[in-house]
C-alpha cells in the first residue's frame, strides 16, 4: 500500500513515497527551479538505502515536474514502483484551508473550487498546490487525492484567541482573523511527545515550537490548539529567518511614507529582508549567526537574543493561558539541531515553570503525517463505497 506525498512550492515540488503499512519511506526528492527562464530545473531523487540521483531538464511548470517525478519513481534503476496502480492515494500539503476545512479531506471538484477561492489568502502557496493536484488528476487518473491543511489544526482556537481588534465586519466580510500555520508539524510533534512521555495526549498541556526558517509556536491543550503565534499570514509572531514577526502596523505605514515604496516592495521587505537577516545584516541561518557572534559580531548576537526572547515571552503567555504546562517541545531545523538554544531557554525559565515541566526535542515528520491522513481517508472512502454497493 503506497502513499505518494507532494509539497509544491512556487518554484519547487517536493515528494515522498511511503509503504504506509510499514511506516517506511521508500524514496524522496525535489524538483527545483520550476519555471526558471534562466536555468534548467534540477531533480534530486533519493531512494532509501541508495546513492542520490540527480538530473537537469527543462521544466516550465508543475505538470512537467510531476510527470518527471512519476517517471523516476517507475525507473528500473532508481524507482520504487513498477506500476502507478500500486499507489493507493496521493496526499498534498495545502497551506490555507480558511475556516472551511477543519481537517484533512478527500479532494473533489467542490474542494478544488474552494482552494481556488482561498488562493488570495496564500498566493505563494495555494496556487502551486493546486497545480500539483491538477497535474496528478491528469497523470495519475483514478487515484484518490487528499488535501492536508496547515491551517486545519488551529481551527480549534476559540474566538477570543483568533479574532483581531478590528471592526467585526472585517471578519465576517473578509475573514480577517488568526489562522496559524505549521499545523501538520504541531500536530505530529504533539502526538509524538505524548508517546514519548507515555501519557494520553488528552491529558497533556504542551507548547510546541516549530523553529526553522519559518517559526511558530502553539499552545496545545489536551490535544487541541488553543492559540498560535502566526496570524492572518505567516508573518506574525516570532522573529524568523527573513520575516519580521510581531510588528506595530503603524511602523509599516510610517515606512511606506518615509521610504516612498509600494506595497509589493514593502511585502518583500517584511517577508524576505527582515527577521534574523535584517537585524544581523549577515544571514538568516542560525549557524552563521552563532559563528559570527563568537567572533564578536554584536548585531548577530542581538538577533539571537531577540529570537530567544520572543520564544520565552510566548512560552510565558501560553503557560498562563492554559493554566499549567507539562512539556515544551522543540522541532524543525533550529529546534532539532541547536541543543544550546533549548538548554538556554530551559535555564532562563527556571523558577517560572514547574520543575516537572519537560523540555523536549522531537523531530518532525510532516510528510509521514500527510501520508497517514491520506491512507485513513482513502481507506474509509473505499469502505463506504463498498457498503453502498
Amino acid at each position: 500500500m503506497y502513499i505518494l506525498v507532494f509539497n509544491c512550492g512556487s518554484s519547487s515540488a517536493k515528494y515522498q513515497i511511503f509503504d504506509i503499512a510499514r511506516r517506511e519511506l521508500l524514496a524522496k526528492g525535489i524538483v527545483e527551479r520550476i519555471g526558471d527562464p534562466h536555468a534548467e530545473s534540477t531533480l534530486t531523487h533519493h531512494k532509501t538505502g541508495c546513492t542520490a540521483f540527480s538530473k537537469t531538464f527543462p521544466c516550465g511548470n508543475h505538470y512537467l515536474a510531476i510527470k518527471d517525478i512519476i517517471e523516476v519513481l517507475r525507473d528500473a534503476d532508481h524507482g520504487v514502483i513498477s506500476d502507478i496502480s500500486s499507489i493507493m492515494g496521493i496526499g498534498h500539503r495545502v497551506v490555507h484551508g480558511q475556516e472551511e476545512f477543519r481537517e484533512s479531506t478527500l479532494i473533489t471538484e467542490a474542494v478544488i473550487q474552494s482552494l481556488e477561492k482561498f488562493s488570495e489568502l496564500a498566493p505563494l502557496h495555494n496556487p502551486p498546490a493546486l497545480a500539483g493536484i491538477m497535474a496528478c488528476r491528469d497523470l495519475l487518473k483514478g487515484i484518490p487525492q487528499v488535501a492536508v491543511f496547515d491551517t486545519a489544526f488551529h481551527q480549534t482556537m476559540p474566538p477570543h484567541a483568533f479574532l483581531y481588534g478590528l471592526p467585526y465586519d472585517y471578519y465576517t466580510t473578509y475573514k480577517i482573523r488568526r489562522y496559524g500555520f505549521h499545523g501538520t508539524s504541531h500536530r505530529y510533534v504533539s502526538n509524538e511527545a505524548a508517546r514519548l512521555l507515555k501519557r494520553p495526549l488528552s491529558k497533556l498541556r504542551l507548547i510546541t515550537c516549530h523553529l526553522g526558517n519559518g517559526c511558530s509556536m502553539a499552545a496545545v491543550d489536551c490535544g487541541t490548539s488553543v492559540d498560535t503565534t502566526m496570524g492572518f499570514t505567516p508573518l506574525e509572531g516570532l522573529l524568523m529567518g527573513t520575516r519580521t514577526g510581531d510588528l506595530d502596523p503603524a511602523a509599516v505605514l510610517y515606512l511606506l511614507e518615509k521610504e516612498g515604496i509600494g506595497l509589493e516592495k514593502m511585502s518583500d521587505l517584511l517577508n524576505k529582508k527582515s527577521g534574523l537577516l535584517g537585524v544581523s545584516g549577515v544571514s538568516n541561518d542560525m549557524r552563521d549567526l552563532v559563528s559570527e557572534a563568537r567572533k564578536g559580531n554584536g548585531r548577530a548576537s542581538l538577533a539571537i537574543e531577540i529570537f530567544i526572547y520572543r520564544i520565552k515571552k510566548y512560552i510565558g503567555a501560553y503557560y498562563v493561558a492554559m493554566g499549567s504546562l507539562d512539556a515544551v517541545v522543540f522541532t524543525a531545523g533550529i529546534g532539532e539541531h541547536c541543543p544550546w538554544l533549548v538548554a538556554r531557554i530551559k535555564k532562563d525559565l527556571r523558577g517560572v515553570v514547574k520543575k516537572t515541566t519537560k523540555f523536549m526535542v522531537v523531530p518532525t515528520d510532516e510528510e509521514l503525517l500527510i501520508a497517514q491522513d491520506t491512507y485513513g481517508i482513502v481507506r474509509r472512502t473505499k469502505n463506504a463505497e463498498r457498503v453502498r454497493s
